[in-house]
């Protein structure tokens, strides 16, 4: 398959399970904004506003995390109801380019609510240099750990309705438990140790740490980036060795 092939492949995926949906029913803006902005919204209530800034930097970890949740949704049902993923298989298409599309159709469907917290970012007087690179670098991560687990997993579930069932099981385990939303310093110690098996944790603190939240010491930063890193490579590894992709 050609260059020029594998990128009209990629652009055919993401018009038209990322630019489409949005295009024919704005409303999918709306329920990924839900989440994030309901936690954003939660935190300021009960934190009188001094945890808006855990709120803020949050809602963009959620809301990236949750093209995985939906990647997860829409390659389940494109393999079984539609049965594409069959198609594909006998296509000219290879496996790594239509996991890439369909991850960066998520992206694009995802950018109009992540749009929203990054204005949020700039009014709060967050964004730097620093840590608008931070930011781009964390959530690049997130997405591509996201997307492997998706894609993963989709594999081997026989119907779109096994989704519902561990989709709020990996949001919670990603975004709710770990200190995405609070400061790590809020868990008792034993709590502290048992987020650090989350990639979020790592995340989170690096966003958290860029803008001032937390203290971000170079030994830290370094071991942070280094953990999110491992964590999304073993994804990948996983992702590459485990994940179906013909049909047994």
């Amino acid at each position: 398959m050609s260059e020029r092939n594998r990128l009209r492949s990629l652009g055919t995926l993401v018009w038209l399970n990322g630019v489409v949906p949005i295009r024919d029913q704005p409303l999918y803006i709306l329920q990924l904004l839900a989440s994030p902005l309901a936690f954003l919204f939660f935190i300021g209530i009960v934190s009188r506003g001094t945890l808006i800034a855990y709120g803020i930097t949050g809602g963009m970890v959620l809301t990236m995390l949750s093209v995985g949740t939906g990647l997860q949704s829409d390659l389940t049902h494109y393999r079984t109801d539609f049965k594409f993923q069959d198609v594909v298989v006998a296509s000219p298409v290879e496996a790594p380019v239509y996991v890439s599309g369909m991850a960066l159709s998520e992206l694009v469907y995802s950018l109009p609510a992540l749009g929203v917290f990054v204005v949020l970012f700039v009014v709060w007087g967050f964004a730097t240099p620093f840590s608008v690179a931070v930011l781009i670098g964390v959530l690049l991560l997130c997405w591509a750990f996201a997307s492997a687990i998706a894609f993963t997993l989709a594999t081997y579930f026989r119907d779109v309705r096994e989704t519902y069932l561990f989709s709020p099981l990996i949001s919670l385990s990603l975004t709710v438990l770990p200190p995405v939303y609070y400061p790590i310093t809020s868990l008792p110690a034993w709590a502290q140790t048992a987020a650090k098996f989350s990639p979020t944790t790592y995340a989170a603190a690096l966003v958290q740490g860029s803008v001032g939240l937390l203290p971000l010491t170079v030994s830290g930063a370094a071991l942070d980036w280094s953990v999110l890193f491992a964590f999304t490579v073993a994804l990948f590894l996983i992702a590459a060795f485990k994940a179906r992709w013909k049909e047994p």
